[in-house]
């Protein structure tokens, strides 16, 4: 199946725009500004944080207001982009900006498969309906005829891809995007190998057909060698080698695999900072004279400032902290409080990735014999460091007055990195509730779920409470200089210094976009959520001062046996 415009399923073009299109783009491509119609769109339309209009602005002959081209817009400009990975948090937002921060770019490719009974079509117009686009739409209405849908699988042989298709790509593209990738850390180890290993490999082995790919990012993760307290900017060993572990684990059963697991791993915790590990090498020993570049981010979370202020769309890591914590399921974890909490806001992690990519390219250009590829540790704990302690106590102070109306108690959480505390506050503060929801559940004729629902949460944090106890040093040196070096209208266009975030600021809209755009909560439902929020307050305060008087008495009845 070939490559299909989203243009010729959803919006469609006449062919009058399109050859205006056509000419526009043409137009693009020989300057190094930008016209826009009726003068109506300027930079603030196009980036949130850019304030120095007047010094980029100019007149073109037909005197039309004309934004000039900044040096990473112009790396963009006239460029094929492949994107793996489009349907995710992270390839959303890298989309969206690539649309609408890099006026020039051609076309965008993706990589889609069909998902839940949803053709790819289908998926990449809903995709569309997420407010993340709203601001594209205002300033590119017809953004889609930019758009490229290529059906294909990241767990398939080859991609997934029609020899078609892959021509295609082969001699059309010119940057690469890998972003996809399973993101369970308990993944079954087959299942990590293919998406995490495979898929990257076999992206490296087309990407070396291609006559004019200018540079090949692959999207790793800081924790790749989370078993480390220091981690550079650099390769780290990996004994492991690909084919050797592909064709065992191809000859096993499911249960045979689980248990030779632990081998496998060796000093890394789970499948999921494994796999990653060992694509980094593998790519590195395939990449021969790719241009090749590591992009390592740490915990990313939502967005900072665009397109929207702290947007998401999962509850992946510490967002299922505060959801839990906020909703008042969570009531303890196995967590070290001054252990830091390297999160990252998506849309910044995009900035960086985006100027990487064009740095990269810039290395490889200059050097062109065969050259180590570059990496870049995306993190937080450097500049701008706060602890998991923080991140709690942030989101518990502001959850007065953003509750969310499915909260079943009041915040209430205990963090303690004792693995024998834990299990006693898990006893207390989530069984026993637990069997008494349920247990009245069932009186009333309702189906029992929240032993079912603490099941989930006590894997979830089990798997989390390693990053959570554990300090890791990052060194992010090439990522702080490709920020120094770069020029002050792209740190306007594409901010990523971490040292920017106010945290406090953060989390301020933090709990707010949990509400409208995790559970779809408008802000006319907040005066009822603040209702039951006290009434759950009240109640939380006469359980408690029934528990101390249950447990005073306990105390005074058995010291007063002893006096007897």
């Amino acid at each position: 199946m070939a490559a299909t415009k989203l243009s010729t399923v959803g919006n469609k073009i006449s062919n009058k725009e399109s050859l205006e299109n056509n000419k526009n783009k043409q137009n693009s491509l020989t300057t190094d500004k930008i016209v826009y119609a009726n003068n109506k769109i300027g930079l603030n339309d196009i980036c949130a944080d850019c304030t120095n209009i007047d010094k980029i602005y100019g007149v073109d002959e037909n005197m039309n207001k004309t934004l000039r081209l900044s040096e990473i817009q112009q790396f963009y400009r006239g460029k094929n982009i492949l994107i793996t990975g489009a349907t995710g948090f992270l390839g959303k937002i890298l989309m969206e900006k690539l649309l609408r921060c890099c006026p020039g770019v051609d076309n965008l490719y993706l990589i889609v498969r069909p998902k839940r009974g949803k053709d790819i079509y289908s998926r990449v117009e809903e995709i569309f309906d997420d407010p993340v686009f709203d601001r594209l739409k205002e300033v590119m209405p017809k953004f889609r005829h930019k758009i490229e849908v290529i059906p294909g699988d990241c767990e398939a042989e080859g991609l997934g891809l029609s020899a078609s298709d892959r021509q295609i790509i082969i001699e059309k593209v010119n940057i690469i995007f890998h972003s996809a990738a399973t993101v369970k850390f308990d993944e079954h180890l087959r299942a990590a190998l293919v998406t995490n290993v495979r898929a990257p490999l076999h992206l490296l082995k087309m990407a070396r057909e291609m006559k004019g790919l200018n540079v090949l990012m692959h999207v790793s993760t800081a924790y790749s060698n989370s078993h480390l307290s220091y981690v550079e900017e650099k390769f780290y060993p990996c004994d492991a080698d690909f084919d050797q572990l592909q064709n065992i684990v191809e000859k096993l059963t499911d249960r045979e695999i689980d248990e030779l697991l632990p081998k496998v791993l060796g000093s890394w915790p789970n499948t999921y900072t494994f796999t990653k590990a060992l694509a980094e090498k593998e790519l590195r020993e395939n990449a021969g004279n790719t241009p090749l570049g590591i992009f390592r981010p740490a915990i990313v979370t939502s967005t900072a400032k665009e397109p929207l202020k702290c947007w998401l769309d999962n509850m992946y890591g510490p967002t299922g902290v505060a959801v839990g914590s906020a909703t008042g399921i969570l009531r303890v974890m196995r967590c070290d409080e001054s252990v830091t909490a390297d999160i990252v806001p998506v849309d910044y992690v995009v900035n960086c990735l985006m100027v990487a990519a064009a740095n990269v390219y810039k290395a490889y250009k200059q050097s062109p014999q065969p050259r180590e590829p570059l990496i870049y540790n995306y993190v937080s704990s450097v500049e701008n460091r706060i602890t998991w302690g923080d991140f709690v106590s942030q989101n518990m102070a502001r959850i007065d007055k953003h509750p969310f109306s499915n909260a079943v108690w009041y915040v209430s959480v205990t963090l303690s990195r004792s693995p024998i505390l834990i299990q006693i506050y898990i006893f207390f503060l989530h069984l026993i509730p637990a069997v008494l929801m349920d247990g009245l559940a069932v009186c009333i004729g309702r189906k029992p779920k929240m032993l079912k629902v603490y099941r989930k949460i006590h894997k979830f944090s089990s798997v989390l409470s390693y990053f959570c106890t554990r300090e890791i040093t990052f060194c992010n040196q090439r990522t702080r200089e490709l920020w120094d070096n770069t020029s002050e209208l792209d740190k306007q266009l594409f901010p990523f210094s971490m040292q920017e975030i106010d945290w406090s600021e953060f989390f301020e809209h933090y709990l707010v976009g949990l509400r409208r755009y995790l559970f779809k909560e408008s802000d006319e439902t907040l005066p009822a959520a603040r209702i039951k929020w006290k009434r759950l307050y009240y109640l939380h305060q006469i359980v408690k001062m029934a528990f101390f008087v249950l447990v005073f008495y306990c105390l005074w009845s058995v010291l007063s046996d002893l006096w007897r």
